[in-house]
């Protein structure tokens, strides 16, 4: 039977309209108070009371003294719904207009200085936050911004100008999306699911079936009879950067390697078999191929197109590095690909040469150009440069070719048995329960760009999270942004202290920004920070029912 409730928090005080189904407990803020169907007995009673004891714990965003409203949902034995909405909008946020981000303080003066010149009234921000595991200290950098605006239209006019002067790059931005004290408003979506309890699949699931191009969730939700679902990790949008599809980071389907990890990145664990418990580790995929002659070449990818590597952390020589890069696309004119059935029926065509391999790993075509057919249950090995030599070589009509994978989840092989799904993020927001923000050790900052890190991390934005509870469950959680009067977003450390206040002790950012949406139902039920609307994705977490 599904239950809802309505709480409002003002002040220290709780107010609470609910059915008369339901028995509440209500107390201050931060105490816990138990939910309990009035029909329910036993163990299920005491975990649904469990459970209302976090949902009862006021948001850590802004003072504390902020309205607060929520309404829950239970969807499924061991699956609720939470939608949260907190605080209003500032009267003290406007708009302006971002001019330029320098690295130090001189820079921006001189920025500032020619404003000043040509008539304007800038003003110079330093930004003193950096990644909290970033090794450098002092200022991330200063912004140079003019304008303090109550509309948008009059910032944007304010921009034309500029623009009209020569200035280039300019942003009109809101300041309660900066990342300092606010009023908000947030909302906040929150879904929880008890493995012990809930009887369904819970599990990753690419748009379009197959690697290559995106869909909007509401139609991945419902070609799968989703019951819930929220936008999974990580991906290439555009041609320039790859296979449009292709997930940046790894992607583990039924147990099956369809995307090589961002080694080292923080990802998201599904494992088979219900009533197990999820995992969030950092994530190191090993691929090799071994010819009959004992021959053995790194794979350095799979399911994309070579040469291109959305968000780095690859192996064999990427320039300009092996290391994670967030939203950079890294290059590399020998590479090694494998393509399996979850790419589709061809390959990605060019220059190289390819070998098609049966399922028991025997070479039964050999083509000197990409662009092949790939069969249903084999895979096909596709080289460029010192790769395609390798495969000329050594892979031969009739002989095999054996591909070896492994997965390391936190420096420990992580066994991909049937049914592991694995979802890509970054960065770690939670570990044992603290805040523990690894932005910088997994390319969120860049050292040449520092404005990146201010933008992705220290700024509000759309977040898509996931994290898991002491007691095993799993929280997927949405906040939406990017809509001053409506939702500011949060920034990584809001994102961290929110998961910890729904009860996660371990946590991991998901794809955020316009890819943020969920789905209760099959419906949308935030709103996507998009002009256009719904933004078309690579995969999901799809919750459905048996």
């Amino acid at each position: 039977m599904n239950w809802k409730a309505r709480l409002f928090v003002k002040g220290t005080a709780l107010y609470l309209v609910v059915p008369v189904t339901l028995l509440i407990t209500v107390v201050a803020p931060f105490v816990s108070s138990a939910h309990q169907e009035s029909n329910q007995t036993g163990e299920s009673a005491k975990r649904l009371a469990l459970a209302g004891e976090r949902h009862l714990q006021s948001l850590p965003l802004g003072k504390s003294n902020l309205n607060e409203s929520r309404v829950s949902n239970q969807l499924a034995p061991g699956v609720l719904h939470t939608t949260i909405v907190r605080g209003e909008q500032s009267k003290r946020d406007v708009y302006t207009v971002d001019v330029t981000f320098k690295a130090t303080s001189q820079e921006a003066q001189t920025v500032a200085e020619s404003l000043v010149a040509l008539g304007y009234q800038p003003r110079v921000q330093p930004i003193v936050q950096r990644a909290p595991d970033d090794p450098d200290s002092g200022p991330l950098g200063y912004l140079v911004r003019v304008g303090t605006f109550s509309t948008e239209a009059l910032a944007t006019e304010l921009r034309n100008q500029l623009t009209a002067d020569g200035y280039s790059g300019l942003r009109v931005v809101n300041t309660g999306e900066d990342g300092g004290e606010t009023t908000g408003p947030w909302v906040v979506n929150v879904l929880e699911v008890d493995p012990a309890l809930f009887q369904g699949e819970l599990a990753p699931a690419l748009a379009t079936e197959i690697v290559p191009e995106n869909e909007p969730l509401t139609q991945l939700a419902e070609r799968t009879k989703a019951l819930a679902a929220v936008n999974g990790g990580y991906f290439v949008i555009g041609a320039t950067d790859g296979t449009p599809g292709d997930l940046a980071g790894i992607s583990i389907l039924n147990g099956k390697l369809v995307s090589e990890a961002v080694n080292g990145r923080t990802s998201l664990i599904l494992p088979s078999g219900s009533g197990k418990s999820v995992r969030i580790a950092a994530l190191t995929s090993q691929v090799s191929a071994t010819a009959n002659d004992g021959a053995t070449r790194e794979v350095d990818g799979l399911n994309r197109k070579p040469g291109l590597i959305r968000g780095c952390g690859g192996v064999g020589g990427d320039a300009p590095t092996e290391s994670p890069k967030h939203d950079y696309t890294c290059t590399d004119s020998s590479e090694l690909i494998q393509f399996t059935s979850a790419f589709g029926q061809t390959t990605e065509p060019g220059e190289g040469v390819e070998v098609v391999l049966d399922a028991s790993g025997q070479v039964i075509e050999f083509h000197q150009q990409r662009g092949g057919q790939i069969p249903r249950n084999g895979s096909v090995l596709s080289g460029t440069g010192d790769a395609a030599e390798w495969l000329q070589t050594h892979a031969h009509i009739g002989g095999k070719i054996d591909i070896q994978t492994s997965v390391l989840a936190d420096e420990k092989e992580l066994p991909i048995e049937e049914g592991l799904g694995v979802i890509n993020g970054g960065p770690r927001l939670l570990r044992h329960g603290k805040i523990q923000i690894t932005a910088f050790s997994e390319g969120f900052h860049w050292q040449e760009n520092p404005e990146f890190y201010y933008r992705f991390g220290i700024r509000r934005n759309p977040r898509t999270l996931a994290g898991i509870t002491a007691t095993g469950k799993l929280l997927l959680v949405t906040v939406d942004g990017r809509q001053p009067g409506r939702s500011v977003g949060a920034s990584f450390e809001e994102s961290a202290r929110i998961m910890r206040s729904l009860g996660a002790t371990d946590a991991v950012n998901l794809d955020g920004g316009g890819s943020t949406t969920i789905t209760i139902n099959q419906q949308l039920v935030n709103r996507p920070s998009d002009a256009t609307g719904e933004r078309p994705i690579a995969d999901a977490i799809v919750i459905q029912q048996k």
